[in-house]
């Protein structure tokens, strides 16, 4: 029987780009040509273009992790050691989209995605808090509208990774501790939760990766980093298999001027392999191509 992974991977092995820190996080793809990507326990973000040595971007980024682009263009960062969602300006400063929830401070925003609509999505979850510091009572997955104002979509046990479906009708996302369960949200038209239910269960025996960081391709298709690997999963949820690196990954991204290189961040080192099927371009890169 053929392995359902040989439908949607090149047969070139993974090629480790670069190594030497502590934990990669983050990555995105610019298309000008080049990955961002994050050492979160260093507080570094960091340029990368295929064939060349990273150059750090930003140094004290305040833990910095998941990232995305607004529909500018302009890089969004959750910064986790400083507990709050920050977006850079044409200036280069980092503004603060959000710091707190009804008036109490975040939890460790740690990842984040965009709507086509311009609408923020990010993750917050609170076990690494310590109790005394915590403010907002529960780990949720938070929606920051494109007038700025911010609701509460879910919340959960340990919310981290997620993703958009192509039709951005679900919203994916991944709980990380006890319960290791991919989670779908479906959403209504102003992008608020109707109803959630267990996608897919990622529980396993192996020790080394969580649950963590997410993507969707093209034809919908959910990527997510986990136990061993880089989980895929056919849209209906079934599990076609496990992409093995010689690190476990914490994050990936589609990225090239095809989308069809995976680009993924694990532990020390950041690597890339060639997919047959390009992933979901961000809303922006859309844009970007019509004014083109």
């Amino acid at each position: 029987m053929a392995d359902p992974l040989s439908a949607i991977l090149d047969a070139t092995p993974a090629q480790r780009l670069a190594t030497g820190f502590v934990f990669t996080e983050g990555p995105l793809w610019h298309p000008d040509g080049f990955f961002y990507f994050v050492d979160v326990r260093a507080s570094m973000l960091y340029r990368l273009t295929p064939g060349a040595a990273p150059e750090v971007d930003r140094e004290k980024t305040g833990g910095g992790n998941g990232t995305t682009f607004d529909l500018q263009g302009r890089l969004v960062l959750c910064e986790g050691d400083n507990r709050r969602v920050t977006r850079r300006d044409a200036d280069g400063r980092f503004e603060v989209l959000m710091d707190r929830f009804e008036g109490k401070r975040l939890n460790r925003p740690n990842d984040v995605v965009c709507r086509s609509d311009g609408s923020i999505y990010f993750t917050d979850p609170g076990l690494r808090v310590p109790m005394a510091e915590r403010e907002v009572p529960h780990a949720g997955v938070y929606r920051i509208a494109p007038d700025g104002a911010v609701s509460l979509v879910a919340d959960f046990e340990y919310p981290n990774g997620l993703a958009f479906s192509p039709d951005e009708r679900r919203l994916y996302v991944a709980n990380t501790r006890w319960a290791q369960y991919i989670h779908l949200l479906e959403l209504d038209g102003h992008g608020q939760m109707v109803r959630r239910r267990i996608f897919a269960d990622m529980s396993s025996d192996e020790t080394d990766g969580v649950p963590d960081g997410m993507k969707v391709d093209v034809e919908g298709r959910v990527y997510c980093t986990g136990p061993g690997g880089t989980w895929v999963f056919a849209p209906d949820g079934t599990r076609l298999g496990i992409i093995r690196t010689p690190e476990v990954p914490a994050n990936l991204a589609f990225g090239g001027p095809d989308l069809r290189t995976l680009f993924l961040t694990a532990r020390t080192s950041v690597y890339a392999m060639r997919v047959k099927v390009p992933g979901q371009p961000h809303p922006w890169y859309e844009k970007r191509r019509a004014r083109a």
